[in-house]
């Protein structure tokens, strides 16, 4: 028995997955640029979405990114894309207690590395992280993401919190797939392939 763990999130080409959804979303450190998403979302962005939810037998997020989520998606009715949402398991990974109401929320208290590394161990399926910056690089430096699903706007930002940060853990990633849709969004996948090698070309 054993979860995959799959990093699905929006970028802007300089890497910033801050704030994509809404200018309110997530204004921390004078973020100014909240909303970059909406524009570019079309019928093949919909698709990916609906395609990776309903392969994903549960979702994993940080207390920031529930709080985002849990405010919108229990109101959404099941033929809007609220009943595959709402009836999977979501789990929390936070630091410390805290009130989960959305049905179906599992509360992971502790560090995240340990938490998730034994979710990963007790549960069988494909876990989605959405968003969710601190716990993804955290998940990342402990060799835990066994996939990642990026959908890149053509969007440059120049501030915010990016996905792959300085500090991140050195790894390699293999290539799986991309796809363009008609927003000009690209859906790239990688799984994660271990640690860089080096050399040199002169």
């Amino acid at each position: 028995m054993a979860s995959r763990l799959v990093v699905s999130t929006f970028l802007s080409l300089d890497g910033v997955m801050q704030g994509p959804g809404g200018p309110g979303e997530d204004d921390s450190n004078d973020f100014q640029h909240g909303g970059w998403l909406p524009p570019h979302v079309d019928e093949g962005f919909g698709h990916i979405m609906g395609e990776q939810f309903e392969r994903a037998d549960g979702m994993l997020l940080g207390r920031r990114s529930y709080e985002i989520l849990s405010s919108h998606w229990p109101d959404v009715p099941d033929e809007e894309g609220g009943a595959k949402i709402n009836s999977m398991a979501k789990y929390v990974a936070t630091r410390t207690p805290m009130n989960a109401e959305w049905r179906n929320t599992q509360v992971l208290v502790g560090e995240a590395a340990q938490t998730v590394a034994e979710l990963k161990r007790s549960t069988d399926g494909e876990i989605i992280v959405q968003g969710s910056s601190d716990l993804i690089r955290t998940l990342q430096e402990a060799e835990l993401v066994d996939e990642y699903r990026l959908l890149i706007f053509p969007v440059i930002l120049g501030q915010g919190k990016r996905l792959f940060a300085e500090g991140t853990t050195p790894a390699v990633l293999k290539a799986t797939g991309s796809t363009m849709t008609d927003a000009g969004v690209m859906y790239v996948t990688y799984e994660w392939a271990g640690k860089p090698s080096y050399g040199s070309v002169v």
